[in-house]
């Protein structure tokens, strides 16, 4: 198990979304040592992640490597790892990677972190494809195209309509985008590439326990976006409960309580976001700090957990009334724990005498359709072609690094003026990759517990034997000490 010990005061990041990553930039040229820890390499900008699985951008060019981003920043290092304990008191992080395992100590701390949420039915997860992660966006690009490919191969009608049905769970902005980008996928990159089946002949289908779509941005926009995707060919399914999912399709409850199924191959679960188990870490070692529903922590108004002044919670994983779950949130989270970190180098921080965090709401938006969207900055409300154009500036001016926006605008320009999309291939590990691994672990955990098992059992039945092997041990381990 290495350690890692710094010299100076030392800050330490855990997550490299918006939050770290704004964190460890704002920490440039603070006399401070930096640690960022994330379990992937990459910073993702979630806004464009539905434009990986509908062939509209690369993977690359959303999620540049962290470490790239940061390699000129002296003060930092970026390890590698899932973050398995933290240790309030003993004021450390312990994170591993394969089965090597770092201790890392700190003085300041800045915890993030977020994961797709099932609202308490994780067996979902088996069949729809998520959308929090590269992984999952590759994964829904080969169901998309595979459910077409499929549809085209197949002799019977039953089964050609299941292929041809896509229904994506949750009417945010997540789901909005990706069910107009599959709708325009169909309509106009894949028109005449097939010879047994219309593309366009597909079913798109939004559903939502909600009354609404976008929720969030209020029933003017809502019913903006839905006349919208109505009007491509979405069908739009609202107070619906999903109740069950499986290979052949999904089970959902109607408002009056009566059951439906829908068949359908290709699913996507884009309805909650819940707190890394991080939240629950923390809230736990601090004396009457507690976790929302959805596991984030309620932090103090200055962003830090009872206790603790040093250690901030920011982004997807504090639960603070008025800010959303979104980059905007999770930015100016990060730069206002970071200056109150600058001013304690400098002596100048009272943790009694802070002044609350407080949100700027900067707006927010969501694509619908090629030359299509929906923004709301304050209480002005507005869509169509100003709205896209708009959101188009914007997502360009957060991107990171010039080479991702050039290759992005030009990606951009070739999808929306003409019918092609440059990010169409997809391979057999897409689609199959996440459900192999997690039934290669399974069988790993399951042949350890039946050594366990057998281990116990031994134990049990000769216990005289293994008592004096035991104190053998002993005699051994204190003689070597001594």
């Amino acid at each position: 198990m290495g350690i890692h010990r710094p010299a100076r005061h030392h800050v330490v990041i855990i997550g490299s979304g918006f939050g770290g990553l704004t964190t460890a930039k704002a920490l440039k040229r603070a006399d401070v040592d930096v640690t960022l820890i994330s379990r992937t390499t990459s910073h993702l900008f979630q806004p464009l992640l539905y434009q990986v699985p509908t062939g509209i951008l690369s993977e690359g060019e959303i999620a540049p490597t962290t470490r790239l981003i940061l390699r000129k920043q002296k003060n930092l290092q970026v390890l590698l790892g899932e973050v398995e304990s933290i240790d309030l008191h003993a004021n450390t992080v312990t994170s591993k990677l394969m089965e090597m395992r770092t201790v890392t100590p700190f003085d300041s701390l800045i915890a993030a972190g977020a994961q797709q949420s099932y609202f308490g039915n994780d067996q979902f997860a088996t069949y729809p494809s998520g959308m929090k992660t590269i992984d999952d966006a590759l994964e829904l690009r080969g169901r998309i195209r595979g459910a077409f490919e499929a549809a085209e191969v197949t002799t019977d009608h039953a089964e050609r309509e299941r292929r041809l049905t896509f229904v994506v769970v949750g009417a945010g902005p997540t789901g909005v985008e990706l069910a107009g980008q599959i709708a325009e996928l169909a309509d106009r990159t894949l028109a005449g590439a097939f010879r047994t089946i219309e593309p366009n002949d597909c079913r798109v289908i939004l559903l939502d326990a909600a009354p609404a779509v976008l929720p969030p941005m209020g029933q003017k926009l809502g019913l903006k976006a839905q006349r919208r995707l109505e009007k491509m060919g979405v069908e739009i399914q609202l107070n619906a409960m999903v109740t069950d999912v499986d290979y052949m399709g999904i089970t959902i409850k109607e408002k009056d309580g009566t059951a439906r199924r829908i068949q359908c191959a290709c699913k996507v679960w884009s309805a909650g976001v819940q707190a890394s188990p991080l939240g629950k870490l923390i809230a736990e070692q601090s004396d009457g700090t507690e976790t929302d529903r959805a596991g984030r922590v309620i932090v103090e108004p200055d962003l830090t957990v009872k206790g603790h002044p040093y250690v901030f919670v920011v982004g997807d994983l504090m639960s603070v009334p008025g800010v959303p779950g979104m980059a905007q949130g999770a930015m100016q989270g990060a730069s206002y724990a970071t200056t109150l970190v600058k001013r304690s180098l400098k002596g100048h921080d009272d943790p009694a005498a802070r002044t609350p965090f407080k949100y700027r709401d900067k707006g927010s938006m969501a694509t619908v359709s090629r030359f299509s969207a929906v923004a709301q900055v304050g209480k002005l409300e507005f869509g169509g072609f100003v709205a896209w154009l708009a959101g188009l500036v914007l997502h360009l001016v957060y991107l990171v690094g010039f080479k991702n926006r050039f290759t992005t605008l030009i990606a951009w320009f070739i999808t929306f003026v003409s019918h092609s999309r440059g990010q169409m291939a997809i391979t057999s590990q897409m689609i199959y990759a996440r459900l192999a691994m997690e039934k290669l672990q399974n069988h790993t955990r399951g042949a350890l517990a039946a050594a366990e098992q057998a281990d116990q059992l031994e134990k049990s039945r000769q216990p005289g034997r293994f008592a004096a092997r035991g104190s053998g041990a002993g005699v051994n381990e204190q003689q070597a000490a001594g």
